[in-house]
């Protein structure tokens, strides 16, 4: 397999739904703008959501996919369905429930995830009732984790990467269509979450089918293979999503800041959640079943191989990507938000959340790479115990901070925390030989620092005023962003390639 291809195959898939993710929060910026309403609507989205990451695409898959990966390497097909339909029976009875009792708990849930809420009672019953309707998305979007997991086992990447696209489009008719229906019209966005969620699982359906994975029931919990599941878990889910209980933790936080503050951090967060999808998502997902398939064949080179290769080009596309984010934050903002009711006020205060949150892309997307590392030969313990510092540093870090820089420190919290934590995992493979780099680091990074300076003048210079954006004619502000993006890219692409760079020395392989 051409690991190269493969990942821009999956990047295509998730580019196309994170240019439908713009649209999606242009069109609800436009609508709502950035006040009591959408602060509402995204604390209770954000319940389910981090949910999702914590257990369904976090801890669920990093347990799922090197058991099955492993099973049917060792096993073979028919042991490995029934595998497959043992978990995915006990995945939707508990799901089901966990489900009902959000659904009921709602009040007390919006008292523990935003207690600032509780001031202003109306504030406060809208999220509850938002909540109630988006929760059951956790069921939907845990079993569509499952059917990831089994068709990126069999290295069906594609259709998984495209179906969050679903979601977007949901929104976008929604929002668009719907809200004058609804009474608040944002009650059409949290009907948005529930069939979003419905779609993308019966976009799953036909292609489990076809592999012949489609699950049935098969209630038997004390499966040893479920057991072995169920016991990477817990511990997994700490130690791939320390940055998700952190925003959630934030939103705590941010919830005893003014208005708004929930909106800053929440466009902030999908700016760079951008890249951290393309490339972190993306290679996370190519790379974990291949890493589990050579640890069960005992290819421990091929292994080292395969995270190297992930690590070097992470380094290569994601210093970019945070260096545009922090330098091209007020372009950007003013050219997809300011518009309706979004503000140039808006503008200014997400860019100062974006700038903090771009300090530690390359660190966020680098853990995305290196748990799978631990995750694939089934170590939990390692990752736990830096999953526990690194949480303890960031609440530390947004003490320190939110005093001083209000929002924007929970956001620079979560920034170096990210580099803390891929730090540490680095420091754990090559503690326990997991990982060995491969010759020429050293001018590989020397070569990348020189095209970094390069992509800073250009961008610096073709930018301009930041005030300038603020009160451009929508249609400059497309131009002129599309030009200085295309500037950047070729003089970053074309040092690179002066200094030796080429593209076949980034295909990789695996088996």
């Amino acid at each position: 397999m051409n690991l190269l291809r493969t990942l821009a195959t999956v990047s295509g898939m998730t580019l196309l739904s994170r240019v439908l993710g713009f649209v999606r929060d242009f069109v609800i910026a436009r609508t709502f703008g950035a006040g009591m309403l959408t602060d509402a609507f995204f604390v209770a989205f954000r319940l389910p959501n981090l949910l999702r990451r914590l257990f369904a695409e976090g801890a669920f898959s990093q347990a799922f996919v090197p058991i099955l990966a492993e099973s049917r390497t060792r096993c073979g097909e028919a042991e490995t369905k029934q595998l497959v339909d043992r978990v995915a029976t006990l995945l939707f009875v508990i799901l089901m429930g966990v489900a009902a009792l959000g659904v009921a708990g709602a009040p007390l849930l919006i008292y523990v995830s935003a207690p600032g809420f509780a001031a202003d009672a109306d504030k406060f019953a809208l999220t509850v009732e938002l909540t109630r309707i988006t929760f059951p998305y956790i069921l939907f979007m845990s079993l569509v984790a499952l059917a990831a997991g089994i068709l990126n086992t069999w290295r069906r990447f594609a259709l998984p990467a495209f179906t969050p696209a679903l979601l977007n489009l949901s929104f976008i008719a929604m929002a668009l269509f719907a809200a004058p229906w609804f009474e608040p019209p944002v009650l059409a966005l949290a009907w948005a979450v529930f069939l979003g969620g419905m779609l993308q699982l019966a976009l799953q359906v036909p292609a489990l089918k076809k592999i012949g994975m489609l699950p049935r029931w098969d209630w038997s919990p004390h499966d040893p293979g479920v057991h072995r599941i169920l016991l990477l878990m817990g511990p997994a889910v700490l130690g791939v999503s320390v940055a998700q209980v952190s925003l959630l933790i934030n939103t705590i936080f941010a919830s005893f800041l003014q208005s708004g503050s929930v909106s800053w951090l929440y466009y902030a967060d999908r700016l760079m959640e951008f890249p951290a999808g393309l490339l972190g998502a993306a290679l996370g997902t190519i790379l974990l079943p291949s890493l589990a398939k050579a640890h069960a064949e005992n290819r421990m080179v091929d292994f080292s191989t395969l995270l190297d290769w992930g690590l070097r080009l992470t380094l290569l596309l994601a210093l970019p990507a945070a260096l545009a984010l922090a330098m091209l934050a007020v372009p950007l903002l003013a050219t997809l938000f300011q518009h309706g009711a979004f503000t140039a006020n808006d503008v200014l205060q997400t860019r100062a959340a974006l700038v903090a949150y771009s300090v530690g892309l390359t660190g966020l997307i680098l853990v995305k790479i290196l748990a799978p590392g631990f995750y694939a030969r089934q170590d939990i313990r390692t990752p736990v115990k830096i999953a526990l510092i690194t949480l303890a540093a960031t609440q530390a870090m947004n003490l320190a901070f939110i005093g001083w820089i209000k929002h924007a420190g929970l956001a620079l919290s979560i920034g170096l925390a990210s580099c803390l934590n891929a730090a540490l995992l680095y420091r754990g493979l090559r503690r326990n030989g997991v990982f060995v780099p491969a010759a020429g680091w050293i001018g590989f990074s020397s070569r990348i620092a020189v095209a970094l300076l390069a992509l800073g003048a250009t961008l610096w210079f073709a930018m301009g005023s930041e005030s300038a954006w603020l009160t451009m004619a929508f249609g400059e502000r497309i131009l002129r962003l599309s030009l200085t993006v295309a500037a950047g890219i070729a003089v970053y692409f074309a040092t690179l390639a002066l200094l030796g760079f080429r593209p076949r020395d980034f295909r990789g392989q695996a088996e």
